[in-house]
């Protein structure tokens, strides 16, 4: 259902553009009618003027105004034997086109519009004309504005289009390299703490450097499996939250700096969860790296576990450089980083695998410039 109003959401500009055009077109339907309404009035009335005349062979002052009006239709007046009699605004000259030319545009406008009929009697008999008139430039303009409307939103859309599959290519471009970037990071650190025990086996002859690399080769295998699942859904399992996090943390406070002090308590029972361990423990992994990173090797680092009746949060906090404000959110985005060699691609899956995979929120829930931040992961319980 949240996935349904999401959907709807990010589609909303598109149902708002819809009615938009909607309206317009309706608006312009409704104005056409009412010009060509107005129109058929005043052929009617210039058709009243000439049977006023014919009739009573006399010229009021309305009449005549009638009669002379310059009018913008163009209008062909035909007896009752189909006869032209009279025609205004017609584009004609007899003196270079024969009599077959009006009567072939007589066939064009009888197609515009309902001819009127102009019943008058003389002295003697009942006569019926008619007069065809067709529709003015305005309204002929009018009828294509639709089209034109549609070819315009037409050529619009197409451009948005190309934009949005130009941006995406972009973006999977930047996926791709950055994806790269977090292969290398991720297999880099392990690779990095077995190349300092080694060092360390050579100078010592104790056991603890073997028991460490090998907890090094069984992250290597972590990494591989993680990176081979990328693009499969995750499956989630009842597995111990709070292991999970000692495990990681464990792990990387032996590989980091001895000026990065390590702060945190965690509940001393076990606290099933829906969870996928490894993805988990990369998110986990991720916003401590980042927070190492900020602090530039020397700080503390705090982590403070809640528990809810529905819930579990986690705040990992850090005493780095800070986050501005106005990127809480975008720092989430894949590709964003502050960091001059930053893959800007951590955070984005860790969104992703909080979020998406397990339905819960990971935001930044506070930060100072200079000071440090805070980040929570929340997820549910069952």
């Amino acid at each position: 259902m949240l996935a349904f109003i999401k959907k709807n959401k990010d589609n909303s500009w598109l149902l708002v553009a819809f009615f938009i055009v909607a309206l317009i077109l309706w608006n312009t339907n409704i104005l056409f009618q009412n010009l060509k309404k107005e129109e058929r009035a005043k052929m009617e009335l210039w058709s009243m003027a000439q049977r006023e005349f014919v009739e009573n062979n006399t010229v009021n002052n309305l009449t005549f105004q009638v009669l002379q009006q310059t009018w913008i239709n163009p209008m062909i007046h035909v007896n009752d034997q189909g006869k032209i009699i009279g025609h205004k605004n017609i584009d004609w000259d007899p003196a270079l086109e024969d009599s077959l030319a009006i009567y072939k545009r007589l066939e064009k406008i009888k197609k515009e519009n309902q001819p009127i009929l102009i019943r008058y009697k003389d002295s003697l008999t009942s006569i019926n004309q008619k007069l065809y008139y067709g529709d003015s430039v305005l309204l002929k303009k009018l009828q294509y504005y639709p089209l034109a409307l549609l070819l315009i939103i037409f050529l619009f859309g197409a451009v948005l289009y190309f934009v949005f599959k130009t941006s995406r290519v972009s973006e999977q471009n930047r996926l791709w390299a950055a994806m790269a970037k977090e292969t290398a990071h991720q297999i880099g650190t392990p690779l990095s703490s077995m190349i300092g025990w080694i060092t360390i086996l050579k100078e010592q002859q104790t056991n603890e450097p073997l028991n460490e690399m090998e907890k090094d080769i069984e992250r290597l295998q972590v990494i591989t499996e993680r990176f081979s699942k990328v693009g499969s859904l995750p499956e989630l399992t009842q597995s111990d939250v709070v292991k999970e996090i000692q495990n990681t943390l464990l792990y990387l406070e032996k590989r980091s700096s001895k000026l990065i002090q390590f702060k945190y308590e965690l509940p001393k029972k076990a606290i099933h969860i829906p969870l996928n361990a490894q993805l988990f423990s990369w998110t986990l992994e991720n916003l401590i790296n980042n927070s190492i990173d900020a602090m530039k090797g020397k700080g503390i680092l705090s982590l403070n576990f809640f528990e809810g009746q529905k819930t579990i949060a986690l705040d990992i906090s850090d005493t780095g450089s800070g986050i501005k404000k106005e990127n809480f959110k975008r720092i989430f985005n894949p590709g964003f980083s502050t960091k001059k060699r930053g893959w800007g691609l951590g955070l984005s899956l860790a969104k992703r695998i909080i979020s998406d995979y397990h339905k819960g929120k990971i935001v930044v829930k506070s930060s100072v410039l200079g000071k440090g931040t805070t980040f929570q992961i929340v997820l549910k319980k069952d």
